[in-house]
């Protein structure tokens, strides 16, 4: 059951609340940590229509070798790597942040936080860290926690992955207006997982918050963004009524 507060009792500016979608319902976070690895390399076409670089086909062939790796750690509970499928519709890049263009993400989960801090004191991890870096124009490294749940992503195969980088002139609002309009995707899209992503303090993340999701198909979610008012009218103003900036990536499996 949700036991979340709901979010308009939060200090949040709520438009067109006469729509009224239902509550999003959220189980109780993981005890994980996360290491969120992004790196952009080859600009993002859509659907990876288009040839890979050598140095993304080198970035992804060290990533993928060193996940497995990493994998051996007892405190790794995974360590999955996507590759950039389609920027979709509603991104908003506000000045002074980073556009987000990651094409290549590596997502690695451990037992709880701090053995996300040790990991990354690793011989491997650095392994990871150089070869990205020397490969790509840009890398953005945070350990983050599980600030909300909605259900645990499912990485067993492949499908239409979401990250979306938030950032907030008012950070304390992130979290509420995202499990406000939180509920529209389980309505509309059928969501059943997300995974909220919230930085680490001292991290020097861009994004005050990175949420991750799956959809099984394209047509789960691609023409509801394009095609469906309310996507603007319920989720898009309301992020923009509280200076809230979404900037989402479609990825797939590597």
């Amino acid at each position: 059951m949700n036991s979340m507060n709901h979010p308009q009792d939060a200090d949040i500016t709520v438009v067109n609340a006469h729509l009224n979608f239902p509550k999003v319902h959220l189980i109780a976070p993981k005890p994980a940590g996360y290491i969120h690895i992004a790196a952009e390399i080859d600009p993002i076409r859509p659907f990876g229509l288009g040839p890979e670089s050598r140095r993304k086909r080198e970035a992804r062939a060290l990533a993928l070798k060193l996940a497995k790796e990493l994998e051996q750690d007892a405190s790794v509970v995974r360590a999955t790597v996507f590759v950039a499928r389609l920027l979709p519709p509603g991104a908003h890049h506000p000045e002074g942040v980073h556009k987000p263009a990651f094409d290549l993400v590596v997502l690695i989960e451990t037992t709880d936080p701090a053995a996300a801090e040790t990991l990354q004191g690793t011989p491997r991890y650095a392994e990871l860290i150089a070869g990205l870096k020397a490969r790509s124009d840009y890398l953005h490294v945070t350990r983050a926690r599980n600030g909300r749940r909605i259900g645990s992503v499912d990485f067993s195969r492949d499908g239409v992955f979401l990250f979306n980088y938030f950032h907030g002139e008012e950070p304390r609002k992130l979290i509420p207006i995202w499990e406000y309009t939180a509920g529209w995707f389980e309505d509309r899209t059928g969501l059943d997982n997300s995974e909220l992503l919230v930085p680490e303090a001292g991290q020097g993340s861009e994004y005050g918050l990175i949420n991750h999701c799956r959809w099984d198909h394209w047509h789960d979610i691609v023409p509801d963004l394009a095609l469906r008012p309310t996507f603007k009218s319920y989720v898009l103003d309301n992020f923009a009524a509280n200076g809230v900036s979404p900037m989402p990536i479609l990825y797939g499996l590597a």
